[in-house]
């Protein structure tokens, strides 16, 4: 088996909850060994999550925090103390990259801003992840995803329907996974770079940024002239009833993608059991449809309706077009071609319980991602002081005085 493409890179995280952490489970995946800083006391706070209810538990286990820390060692320091932040020190001296989330009062208290960590190791890439950004009236306030991506980038706004009385809420960590992964790209161009250069770079990503970018055929249309992209329609008036989503006899819903409508018109009456429509007059071609958008969808509905979606799975597997069911995240377990590509990983967590887990979406040598669990609370510690050269009897003083646990 092919070696992953980061094995031999070493990562310093100083951070806590999803944004950046879950960058951290990424580049782990794709072969980095991730050392995760917490306090000794505390931990990361995303951990106390799951006794306020708002944290699924498996078996004992914090799904949540799995998804965001899976495969990393865990060193409880408290970085306060002058002992914990020479242990850090230690740490650092070994490491390619540095990645943080906290805030700029807090980085200069601990002593790990940038040009800390680079007086100590100027070869270092160092990564910051942000709210809103490294400048600006509001780089040094902080936020969650659902606050500087979901809500600030204008994408609340643009999910949320024009029925709906108050504006849609975020589903958990939506922009941190998206933005965790830009990092992860980041950091593998900042290593090309150094190797290349033999310059380290400091790396800058913000949740604000990360909605910006992902909403920006919105962002840059409404710019120009305060007209989205695609106008907000009656479903009545669309230009193309095959761009549309269209209901099933048990409930459920077909998406319908085609953008070249004319092409795929044809074969879809045969498919769909009719192929006496395709000549019809009001809908023989684009234009056609388009002037009679209301009968079209309203016959593709009538249609759609008379089968379940189990059905149309099997009816439309013939088609020479784009089309998708709506799935539940909880059928994309069983989605062959999820099983087929390793989408979801069964983690072993130990004592006969596995754990499934997405795994990041970038294969390298056609190997799906193999994420290991998350480590528990200070897990590697020992192993780790062990490693920088400690003796047992400095690491039981050090465990006396609370600076490890």
């Amino acid at each position: 088996m092919t070696a992953p493409p980061l094995s031999g890179v070493r990562v310093l995280e100083v951070a806590s909850h999803v944004f950046v952490p879950i960058a951290g489970s990424v580049l782990a995946e794709w072969g980095a060994e991730v050392i995760k800083v917490e306090h000794p006391e505390t931990g990361d706070p995303y951990r106390g999550l799951v006794t306020a209810g708002l944290h699924k538990v498996y078996a004992g286990f914090d799904v949540n925090f799995q998804a965001a820390n899976r495969s990393k060692r865990s060193v409880a320091i408290d970085l306060k103390r002058s002992e914990g932040r020479a242990l850090l020190s230690r740490i650092l001296a070994g490491v390619d990259v540095f990645t943080t989330n906290f805030r700029l009062e807090v980085r200069r208290s601990l002593r790990i801003d940038v040009d800390d960590i680079w007086a100590e190791n100027p070869a270092v890439i160092y990564v910051r992840g942000s709210a809103f950004g490294a400048r600006g009236p509001d780089a040094g306030r902080g936020s969650y995803d659902a606050g500087a991506y979901w809500a600030r980038s204008g994408m609340q706004s643009v999910l949320t329907s024009a029925k709906e009385t108050w504006p849609s809420p975020a589903r958990p960590a939506f922009g941190d996974v998206v933005g965790g992964l830009a990092i992860a790209g980041a950091i593998g161009t900042a290593l090309y770079r150094r190797a290349a250069t033999g310059e380290p770079s400091l790396i800058d990503v913000s949740l604000l940024a990360a909605g910006i970018w992902q909403l920006q055929a919105d962002v840059v249309s409404e710019g120009l002239d305060g007209e989205p992209p695609l106008p907000r329609r009656d479903r009545y008036e669309v230009a193309n009833p095959l761009n549309l989503t269209y209901p099933t006899a048990d409930g459920r819903h077909v998406a319908l993608v085609m953008v070249t409508p004319d092409r795929r018109w044809q074969d879809l009456c045969r498919v769909l059991g009719h192929p006496e429509t395709a000549d019809d007059p009001r809908f023989v071609d684009m234009d056609a449809r388009r002037r009679n958008a209301r009968a079209c969808i309203e016959w593709l509905e009538s249609v759609f309706s008379q089968r379940n979606l189990a059905e149309w799975r099997e009816i439309l597997a013939d088609l020479d077009g784009e089309w998708a069911p709506v799935q539940l995240p909880s059928e994309v377990h069983q989605d062959p071609q999820v099983m087929a590509n390793g989408y979801v990983a069964d983690v072993d967590m130990g004592e006969g319980v596995s754990l499934p887990l997405v795994t990041s979406p970038v294969q390298f040598d056609e190997q799906p991602g193999l994420p290991r669990r998350a480590p528990e609370h200070g897990e590697d510690t020992e192993t780790m002081l062990l490693e920088l050269g400690l003796s047992w009897d400095e690491i039981t003083t050090l465990k006396q005085n609370r600076v490890i646990i």
